[in-house]
């Protein structure tokens, strides 16, 4: 009998009868800030199953790495790959399979969300993104070369992580991590291609990895969706217009209405978080739309 193995923000993941197999289960919920938003996106789940398993097999299809995905076995449900899960930093030994990868793998194109507040704030200087040190940089500049940094995954909150540390989380050797992290280049070639056939550019967004017999690097979870890649329109952006395609802009509704400020006011101040709150009927007619018309666009299958 199925059981359910882990719930997160989005998406469940349960056992089936193969001890080997687990199975994914999109839910229609939507977080931001690592918070869940308590509404319902009508068909997000379906959206984001069917354009991460679109992505999946055009990885395989292209020979750039395996994957973990089986067969997509319902439009908000997928078949894949079980591999454990070590939560404790550094108990990864070095010769381990069969292992999911503790990290983000996160690959910036333009300088936007958390990126581009780093730099606002003054956290990094400008060489940090490959421009001349003191170039003044603008929020949606490109970036000369796609920057890949990593991050935490089993912490309460993402954290980025330098090349010493994410090796003694991950258990990693750094031809290892730099394989991973070539990988992600190759993946995103693929949808920056694929993303300017229907007007849309690939800002940025994240992957995650588990390594299998030889400790061969499979891509695992979901990518190229709304929740883990950021998107703005091309002729827009070409206009200098930056128009979202992302949940971006659901968070830019509680950047304007002050939640963001109070949230993390609290987490910096150790205070208890704020709830969020539910989003307006139109906010959730809108995202709902949005997910629909941007499966068409990044696939060109019908929703």
């Amino acid at each position: 009998m199925a059981e359910q193995l882990y719930a997160g923000k989005v998406k469940q993941v349960w056992s089936t009868d193969d001890p080997d197999i687990i199975e994914f289960r999109y839910t229609d919920q939507i977080s931001v800030f690592d918070q869940i938003i308590p509404s319902l996106i009508p068909r997000k789940g379906e959206s984001l199953n069917r354009t991460s398993c679109h992505w999946l097999k055009l990885v395989e299809n292209e020979g750039v790495c395996k994957t973990h995905l089986i067969e997509m076995n319902a439009p908000d449900r997928c078949l894949a790959r079980r591999f454990d899960v070590i939560r404790e930093p550094g108990a990864i030994t070095s010769d381990m399979e069969n292992v999911f990868v503790p990290l983000e793998v996160i690959c910036r194109h333009f300088l936007a969300g958390s990126g581009w507040r780093r730099y606002a704030k003054g956290d990094v200087g400008a060489e940090e993104f490959g421009f001349a040190p003191g170039t003044e940089l603008e929020e949606g500049v490109k970036l000369p070369v796609p920057y890949v940094e990593v991050s935490t995954k089993f912490e309460a909150f993402d954290r980025l992580l330098d090349t010493e540390e994410a090796l003694e989380i991950s258990g990693l050797s750094l031809e290892e991590l730099n394989n991973i992290k070539d990988i992600v280049l190759k993946i995103d070639a693929i949808i920056e291609r694929e993303a300017a056939l229907n007007g849309l550019i690939h800002v940025d967004g994240k992957k995650e990895f588990a390594l299998g017999k030889g400790r061969e690097p499979i891509l695992v979870d979901s990518f190229g969706t709304l929740d883990e890649d950021r998107w703005w329109d091309k002729d827009a952006y070409e206009r200098g217009e930056i128009v979202q395609l992302s949940k971006e802009f659901v968070r830019a509704h509680y950047i304007e209405d002050g939640h963001h400020k109070e949230l993390y006011d609290a987490r910096e101040n150790g205070e208890e978080e704020p709830p969020i709150p539910a989003l307006p009927q139109s906010m959730i007619d809108r995202t709902s739309a949005l997910y629909a018309s941007m499966f068409e666009r990044l696939t060109n299958q019908t929703f």
